[in-house]
């Protein structure tokens, strides 16, 4: 999958296979199985070209690693805890990125205040604040906890 996000464009097993071989010694029909798989899993479409397909990804390595956070924070029984344990993982510079992601997320939403004005409350400012900002602050205050390895429990996945 990696190969496939990385051209961006459609592109044919011998191409794949090609780009392999530079780095390991790998079989044709190895890489037509795995890029046959994906596309029955979904991960890419393909279309005939002659004999051969091509194959282009669904969606983006970005929307894919999105919706793994979002699997995996959906799944957790205190989602709060999660993403503060998360944050203790991040990098400063991972935390930056959150930040500035916070940022544009910001930007982009419709002013519900310009609407409603109304004398906000401190219950009404926590109940309504968008998981993204609380995200962004528990980004700049996360640290790795004690005893913490950084990047412990990540999965380290990719495909």
């Amino acid at each position: 999958m990696t190969r496939v996000w990385e051209w961006n464009r459609p592109v044919t097993v011998r191409e794949v296979l090609e780009d392999l071989q530079k780095e390991r010694s790998i079989a044709y029909t190895t890489v037509m199985t795995v890029l046959d798989n994906l596309h029955q899993k979904g991960w890419v479409r393909r279309e005939a070209e002659g004999r051969a397909y091509r194959y282009e990804a669904v969606s983006t390595r970005a929307a894919y690693a999105a919706a793994l956070m979002n699997e995996a924070w959906s799944a957790s029984d205190n989602p709060a805890a999660a993403l503060v344990a998360f944050f203790g993982m991040m990098s400063p510079e991972q935390r930056q990125a959150l930040r500035d992601a916070v940022r544009m997320v910001q930007v982009d939403e419709p002013a519900e205040d310009a609407e409603h004005p109304a004398q906000e409350t401190e219950e009404s400012t926590t109940a309504e604040e968008p998981a993204a900002q609380a995200a962004a602050q528990g980004a700049e205050e996360a640290g790795p906890a004690e005893g913490d390895e950084p990047g412990a429990g990540a999965t380290g996945k990719g495909r």
